[in-house]
């Protein structure tokens, strides 16, 4: 599927999706807790579907519609089925990874092309240090992984480049017989983890920590039901915020709460810090494009914006630096040389670093470019096609719908001029 995008004014009001973290924290949570759960106003979309489907295949039983029932397994999961797709999600894989080690039938989980080439080795190395087997079956250190416990608990090591094998083990370690010690090696993504002990800490789980480096947990624990509802995603908000900035536009955010865990709320004062007009008010969150200047940005605690921020960067006078995100290169694919190969054919002055890129001032022009089947680069490519003179033609659109289900008709009640458009028998551009 292709997305034409021309150049674009916006004005209006938005509601942005619920969180996906959010939502998948949700999702595994209950489905070890005992009794019914209600998660009122999940995201419904591709990534947070594979959480349900690993869920169901490990015991939980869990009905979807607007709000999601979901009847637990107790702490004790019940293999249903032993092969589990998790299709592009993650976030779904990592997480009920440790939950398959807390019984002792096999189970092999697997994906999607883009899932196969997500690092997993830190997590099967830590869990295997806990007492679980959980090792690769094909290429070392990927999917498809089989996974077989039971985690005891005990003393263990992980690496902190995704902060998702942390909070994988953090969720699991409460159920296991004994208590768990984990040393954590530079620890990025932080106010992910911090989400995590937030959901710990509503379902009174006793941990103690030693700053981000030692987490100790006690084992032999529960997981009790809960109502939630899900507060909106500010990793999907930041393409609405950035097309604010960028634009000649005026936009309201609905759906956010300034007082959430998400670490994307600190786009906001990024964006501020570049010039762009932002204010929070009780109805939402009001955008109006400024005049921007470029500066240095530190994202390791939000790397899922880096896609988006190198656009913002085109238009922001001088040199802007994104910086101290080298996890962006495991996401769903490499962002880093993704984004600069990209805006490159859209005339961007754009290089990459090790951890990250250096953007200057930039006039875009339309060109074919790959969305790489990732959600974030499609929309990013978006809003470099909503600034660049001419068309821009984006493939492998549908992969926005991974996390922002209906974005483009949300955009085009803005004002976008973008359309979706199915091509058959079209080649992708990065094939």
């Amino acid at each position: 599927m292709k997305l034409i995008v021309k150049k674009s004014a916006l004005k209006g009001s938005i509601e942005i999706p619920a969180s996906k973290s959010h939502t998948i924290r949700a999702v595994v949570i209950a489905s070890l807790a005992g009794g019914t759960s209600r998660i009122l106003s999940p995201l419904d979309s591709g990534d947070t579907r594979s959480a349900v489907t690993a869920c169901r295949a490990l015991g939980a039983e869990i009905e979807t519609g607007e709000e999601w029932v979901v009847k637990g397994c107790g702490g004790t999961p019940q293999v249903r089925s032993s092969k589990i797709d998790v299709g592009n999600s993650g976030t779904s894989l990592r997480l009920t990874t440790s939950v398959a080690a807390l019984q002792d039938k096999e189970v092999v989980f697997d994906g999607d092309a883009s899932l196969r080439t997500r690092p997993m080795q830190p997590l099967l190395d830590a869990l295997s240090n806990l007492g679980a087997k959980a090792y690769s079956l094909e290429r070392k250190g990927y999917c498809p992984i089989r996974v077989k416990g039971k985690m005891n608990g005990g003393t263990t090591e992980v690496s902190g480049l995704s902060s998702q094998y942390l909070s994988s083990l953090l969720i699991s370690t409460p159920l296991a017989e004994g208590d768990t010690e984990i040393r954590v090696v530079d620890l990025h993504e932080r106010p992910y983890v911090g989400m995590t002990l937030a959901w710990l800490e509503g379902q009174r789980v006793q941990y103690e920590r030693e700053g981000w480096e030692v987490f100790r947990v006690r084992g032999g624990q529960s997981y009790r039901s809960f109502e939630k509802r899900v507060p909106g995603d500010f990793s999907s908000a930041t393409f609405p915020l950035c097309a604010g900035a960028i634009t000649s536009s005026r936009i309201l955010l609905k759906g956010l709460d300034m007082n959430d865990t998400q670490g994307d709320r600190e786009v906001i004062t990024m964006l501020k810090s570049m010039g762009a007009q932002i204010e929070v008010k009780d109805e939402g969150i009001l955008v109006t494009s400024g005049e921007l200047t470029g500066g240095e940005l530190d994202l390791n605690s939000t790397p899922d914006a880096l896609p988006a921020l190198a656009v913002v960067g085109c238009c922001a006078k001088g040199k802007t630096v994104l910086k101290h995100v080298a996890q962006a290169r495991i996401k769903e694919t490499d962002r880093i040389k993704v984004m600069a190969t990209e805006l490159s054919r859209m005339g961007a002055k754009i290089e990459e670093m090790t951890d990250g890129l250096i953007i200057r001032q930039s006039r875009l022009k339309g060109a074919k470019v790959c969305g790489h089947h990732d959600h974030r680069v499609v929309m990013a490519l978006s809003l470099a096609g909503m600034i660049a003179e001419g068309e821009t033609e984006i493939d492998t659109a549908e992969s926005i719908d991974i996390t922002f289900p209906g974005y483009v008709e949300k955009m085009c009640g803005l004002g976008a001029q973008m359309r979706l458009v199915v091509k058959v028998n079209e080649k992708n551009l990065c094939e």
